[in-house]
């Protein structure tokens, strides 16, 4: 069954989030008070609205209550951001997601009731320092503070290897939870698979063990 989602703030984060969601299948809602930046997206989305979203009956004639998801990507307007956070968790949608500008105002999104607040440049910042930094690394993924997924470009030094050879668990304390060959990708790793060159490994565990792989 699909989700109904309505993000409110069209800039270039909201913009992508909308248009993903939309490719994906997904019925969504825009709603800026920009009009051009409205009449721009409105081929990309289910429904464009152009609206002032701080006005509490703007945002209930939107019929905010009947949508899933909420995706507040306002973050440069923190006053605007933490109103409409809460606007929408009173009026009943079940899952709110907020854009906080940095760690203070996101603890204000999650007093305010924001289900999940996200940092998208803080995010986007780490990910690249993580890039560059290694040569090996092509992708991360930050699942909590001390935790991640990267995929990691397998090793010189373990390609003709197995799984068991490497013994990658026991010796990084890492899991490798898929190996892409290509345009394929292998999720059901078992111990007799062999690394060939090129192949990335998407590993997952404590960054500093995953920090190990790198440099040992």
């Amino acid at each position: 069954m699909k989700k109904q989602y309505v993000v409110i703030g069209c800039g270039r984060f909201g913009s992508s989030v909308a248009m993903k969601l939309t490719e994906l299948g997904e019925e969504v809602m825009v709603v800026d008070k920009n009009e051009e930046i409205i009449q721009t997206i409105s081929e990309s989305v289910t429904y464009a609205v152009q609206a002032d979203a701080t006005d509490e009956q703007t945002i209930r004639s939107l019929g905010i209550r009947n949508f899933d998801v909420a995706v507040v990507t306002i973050g440069s307007d923190i006053q605007s951001s933490i109103l409409i956070t809460l606007m929408c968790k009173e009026l009943g949608v079940k899952y709110v997601i907020s854009k906080a500008q940095n760690e203070l105002h996101g603890k204000v999104l999650y007093k305010t009731g924001a289900d999940r607040v996200v940092f998208p440049e803080r995010e986007m910042g780490v990910k690249i320092a993580k890039n560059l930094v290694s040569d090996n690394i092509l992708d991360y993924i930050e699942l909590a503070p001390d935790y991640s997924i990267v995929e990691i470009v397998a090793l010189e030094r373990w390609i003709g290897k197995n799984l068991r050879q490497l013994n990658i668990r026991a010796r990084y304390g890492v899991n490798v939870m898929a190996i892409k060959q290509g345009y394929d990708i292998k999720v059901a790793v078992g111990p007799e698979d062999v690394i060939r060159e090129g192949d990335v490994l998407v590993v997952i565990g404590h960054n500093d063990d995953l920090n190990r792989i790198d440099k040992s």
